[in-house]
């Protein structure tokens, strides 16, 4: 049997402001983005250069409960994990976006990180992983 995770789903607070960050900010492309009635829509974003890996969808939060968990879906702590082959050059491109990096670049055993916030205080790392690194 053969799975894998395709989607996450990140609560936002407007479609057209997370489409706007991800896409001119971290440079995502635009997958998808499909009315489905007339307060919910379809819209998936994939970092460049992923092709057939896991994507996001960006769902408007519904109730007054997910608008609690925008921001922080994972109480504090990283959610996201960015994989880059490349750290300093999408570091300096993502600093230039005015990406606010809470934690600064730090070369572990793992690979090379700093951690970042998207525009509702979500936390990534930006990790340009060792070869060695299981990913």
């Amino acid at each position: 049997m053969k799975q894998q995770i395709a989607r996450i789903s990140l609560i936002v607070k407007d479609y057209d402001e997370a489409i706007e960050f991800y896409t001119k900010k971290l440079n995502f492309k635009l997958l998808q983005d499909t009315p489905l009635n007339d307060n919910k829509r379809w819209v998936i974003v994939s970092p460049p250069g992923n092709t057939s890996g896991c994507s996001l969808l960006l769902a408007k939060a519904s109730s007054e409960e997910q608008e609690t968990r925008i921001g922080n879906q994972t109480g504090g702590r990283v959610f996201l994990f960015l994989f880059t082959e490349n750290f300093w050059r999408d570091y300096e491109n993502m600093t230039a976006q005015q990406i606010s990096f809470i934690r600064e670049p730090s070369v572990e055993e793992y690979g090379t990180v700093a951690v970042f916030e998207d525009l509702y205080g979500n936390l990534w790392d930006l990790i340009e992983p060792n070869q060695n690194f299981t990913s």
